[in-house]
């Protein structure tokens, strides 16, 4: 089955050579099916009637494919996928934020869709450990640059409240920022008197907004905006300190109810580990990593655009449990219907002859069998397109 959308095919043939793109396809086909990055199992999956050694070496080579980049490969398809589900005069909500594991360091800037993220630009850091701020600007000014012609809010927990990258934000055009801030910064609250966040006296259910304010003693940050906000006890839960939030958004929940968008990326980041195709159990680096994750973003996004239409075609309910009545939030992400919706069909095409047969065993239900052909071919629909 084509998991890929017609506009990832037609890109995609114009960037690789013939035998790249069929590499390229049935790499991601495999994702999808097994949903584990590690080289020997790609190489177990890969169809090719070679030795076992020979496709490892194969999918190598490929991955170290230098015309495997982000700007090439992703940023066209993205700019596309944006220009059709977002209008010019939309708020973008770009979350920027690192993770790492073993020796591997990544930094990734993601636009908040539906709860979740979508990578735009990922790299590789030379070394573990957080970021500076001048780092943070070069990877921002990239994504800045593509998405121009929007107005964006940047979102970033507490790495990523340097006075520096404040100030670089401050001066782009039509360009926010919600940046998290350590509870052990200073504020200026009167001339020449300063104390620490934390002792501002914010308590649990409490919000406070502080305007115009100078920010850090050392470089300092005059005119800063900065919200603060403890979340009240909720179901027997009480957040263990407040959050403190750098911006140059001029009301407190507008700030706030940007911030809470940036947990979509660590959603993101569960979809792409353990939740989903476990990027942590791979052991490449360098540009055979960056090469996988290009090919696990173009199958996570196939994956959220098939689950999107899965729900707008009213067949959820053949794929996941559905939300129920007292239930406040969905049960089910668009990631999890579009995967399990791609896993369903691919079972039933696999277990066809067996699948008749037993529906011929209970022939009083066979208006039921009806809707769930019907609900087959409308997911196989969203899997065409």
């Amino acid at each position: 089955m084509n998991f890929l959308p017609a506009f990832y095919i037609k890109h995609l043939k114009t960037q690789l050579k013939r035998a790249e793109f069929l590499i390229f396809f049935m790499l991601v086909t495999i994702l999808q099916d097994h949903r584990w990055v590690r080289l020997e199992e790609l190489a177990n999956q890969f169809p090719q009637k070679i030795l076992f050694e020979s496709r490892r070496k194969k999918l190598q080579r490929f991955l170290d494919n230098p015309h495997l980049t982000v700007a090439q490969i992703w940023w066209p398809l993205f700019s596309y996928w944006l220009q059709n589900n977002f209008e010019s005069d939309e708020v973008l909500y770009i979350a920027i934020d690192r993770t790492q594991w073993q020796s591997v360091n990544l930094i990734f800037v993601s636009l908040i869709y539906q709860n979740r993220a979508l990578p735009i630009y990922f790299e590789c850091l030379p070394k573990l450990g957080s970021t500076n701020g001048a780092k943070q600007i070069a990877v921002l000014s990239q994504v800045l640059t593509l998405l121009n012609n929007y107005t964006k809010v940047i979102l970033g927990d507490r790495e990523f409240c340097s006075v520096d990258l404040a100030s670089w934000l401050r001066s782009q055009p039509q360009t926010y920022f919600c940046l998290r801030l350590k509870k052990n910064e200073y504020v200026e609250v009167s001339p020449s008197s300063w104390i620490q966040l934390q002792d501002l006296g914010v308590k649990p259910g409490v919000s406070i907004y502080l305007k115009g304010v100078k920010l850090t003693k050392s470089k300092g940050f005059a005119q800063a905006n900065i919200v603060g906000k403890w979340q009240r006890k909720y179901r027997g839960y009480l957040a263990e300190e407040p959050w403190f939030i750098l911006t140059n958004l001029t009301e407190l929940k507008l700030a706030l109810l940007a911030y809470k968008k940036r947990f979509g990326i660590e959603e993101m980041f569960r979809d792409y580990k353990k939740g989903g195709y476990n990027l942590e159990g791979t052991q490449v680096t360098g540009q055979r990593l960056i090469s996988l994750i290009i090919l696990i973003t173009l199958a996570y996004n196939s994956t959220l655009i098939s689950g999107e239409k899965i729900k707008r075609k009213g067949v959820v309910k053949y794929v996941g449990r559905v939300k129920e009545k007292k239930r406040i939030e969905r049960r089910h992400s668009n990631f999890y219907i579009g995967i399990h919706g791609y896993a369903w069909v691919e079972k039933l095409k696999l277990f066809q002859e067996h699948t008749i047969q037993l529906m011929s065993l209970s022939p009083h239900k066979r208006r039921y069998y009806q809707r769930g052909r019907r609900a087959e071919r409308l997911i196989q629909a969203t899997l065409q397109t």
